[in-house]
């Protein structure tokens, strides 16, 4: 067992337990389940299980999709006549929009698999130590799911039970709230988690996970100092937590290395029986390559999520990122030849040698080390602190060019925020922080009408109807329309 994933496949008592433990669902039977489930030290780990079960409804695509479709780092492909994915793209997503909705609900099915955890644990007769620890686990999940909330929503319900239908519904509470319980849980977490686990089960929260985390809450909260001091705990001490940046980039998505020491945490894939990831179905080439996929002996692809031309083109070909996150060259598994696609396609999550795409065991990085390492850079400089800086930011630089000749130096305090803004969009390129990053730096509308100038200029002139499109309110997604409806307390946000 490699992940704390794995542990998920084969525990049957999850899915009897969870069947019907729907967001907004619930019934008697339900509730003699919940209270008759809670006997052992077994059920509960098979209770948090389920916490990061979810995780893979969240992480495997939507993230991706809802980080980089209304952004300018990625665009449908031919493959991908979803007409809300086309609306994501354009900026005319609405409150009907299927994967605002689908993120909503999925990370609150995330919440509630939480609170019940923690509801119920306590009361367990199990090793006390473990007990702790699974409420830690439980406590850091649920601040992540909340965490996706607010940032993609704004105000949303802060629910911390799940004792019948009422408690799903409710009015808004404010981001303020929200982030204390965010906070709160973190902390709680940090304080029970340990440095790390056995092999057996790696992938599980972890204490630095959880600093790194709170370090970017307090990040988004525009909390600096704290943001740096957080930050700090890990990074000037991270052989205590076995952190450090592996010498080539790729290795964050080579089955060998993914979980060593650059991963502070993701998701775990795997070929069958386990969960492939769908990246590489969605991502692969179709109509660009002459022949189409079955001339690299695939079985299908669909060529759905495709880069847009302002990300690849941001990189310089010396950039050793560049060559991991995009080909366009493809070997064939039939007789080796080589086939060029007519343009680049995303391969971050590419397992070579797998014929079928849907069986990619590549890992989707929830956070990643040198995501810390340029949060704490930019934290730094916020608190006047650039010449510190510098050391974290170029620790990623020169991994990414092998060499100090392209180190940053001499910068002013804004030349380097935007220096570390750009690295992380190089960095970080479909793992789920673009949108996120735009926004919180203040920039998302400024960025996406560039952004729609560039790509008209170079590659599909309809793209104007972005910046035709764009709207000051779109710094949040739409409330789902489905979840007003249920619940007269919700209010939408202003503009939709």
């Amino acid at each position: 067992m490699r992940k704390i994933f794995i542990i998920i496949i084969s525990l049957g008592l999850v899915n009897f337990f969870y069947s019907c433990s729907d967001f907004l669902e619930e019934s008697p039977e339900d509730r003699y389940v919940i209270d008759n489930f809670y006997s052992s030290g077994t059920d509960a780990e098979a209770a948090v299980a389920a916490v990061y079960q979810q995780l893979y409804d969240i992480y495997e695509r939507h993230i991706f999709l809802l980080n980089a479709l209304p952004t300018d780092d990625e665009k449908n492909g031919l493959g991908m006549p979803n007409q809300y994915l086309q609306n994501l793209e354009y900026l005319r997503h609405t409150s009907e929009n299927q994967f605002t909705r689908e993120m909503w609900q999925r990370n609150y099915s995330g919440i509630a698999r939480a609170n019940t955890a923690i509801l119920n644990i306590p009361d367990v007769n199990m090793d006390e130590n473990l007990k702790s620890r699974l409420i830690g686990e439980a406590k850091f999940l649920r601040a992540l799911y909340y965490f996706n909330l607010v940032r993609f929503y704004g105000d949303v319900p802060l629910l911390l039970k799940l004792e019948s239908v009422d408690d799903a519904l409710g009015a808004r509470a404010p981001v303020s709230e929200v982030y204390s319980q965010i906070i709160l849980d973190l902390t709680d977490a940090e304080n029970t988690l340990p440095d790390t686990y056995s092999e057996s089960n790696s992938g599980r929260a972890t204490k630095g996970a959880a600093k790194i985390l709170l370090g970017k809450v307090y990040l988004t909260m525009h909390e600096y100092q704290q943001s740096a001091d957080k930050l700090a705990e890990v990074i000037e001490n991270e052989g205590t937590y076995g952190y450090g940046l592996h010498e080539d980039y790729g290795d964050n998505w080579e089955t060998a290395t993914e979980i060593g020491q650059e991963m502070v945490f993701s998701i775990e894939f795997m070929d069958p029986p386990g969960n492939g990831n769908s990246a590489m179905i969605l991502q692969g080439p179709k109509y660009s390559l002459p022949g189409g996929f079955s001339v690299l002996g695939l079985t299908n692809s669909n060529e759905a999520d495709i880069p847009t031309r302002d990300l690849y083109d941001r990189f310089s070909d010396e950039d050793e990122r560049k060559a991991a996150t995009f080909t366009t060259d493809f070997v064939s598994l039939i007789d080796g030849t080589v086939h060029t696609s007519t343009i680049p396609i995303f391969t971050k999550y590419w397992e070579e040698g797998e014929s079928n795409p849907s069986n990619s065991d590549a890992n989707m990085h929830v956070i990643r080390y040198a995501d810390a390492l340029l949060m704490y850079a930019e934290a730094l400089n916020e608190i006047g602190q650039t010449d510190k800086a510098y050391t974290f930011l170029n620790r990623v630089r020169e991994r990414a060019f092998n060499s100090v000749d392209y180190n940053y130096a001499g910068l002013s305090a804004q030349e380097f925020r935007e220096a570390v803004w750009e690295e992380r969009r190089l960095e970080l390129a479909m793992e789920g922080h673009r949108w996120f990053d735009l926004v919180r730096t203040g920039r998302f509308i400024e960025r996406m009408k560039e952004h729609a100038a560039y790509e008209a200029s170079v590659a599909e002139s309809n793209k104007v109807e972005i910046t035709q499109n764009i709207k000051d309110y779109m710094i949040l997604m739409p409330i789902p329309q489905r979840e007003i409806d249920l619940n007269v307390d919700l209010v939408q946000n202003a503009g939709y």
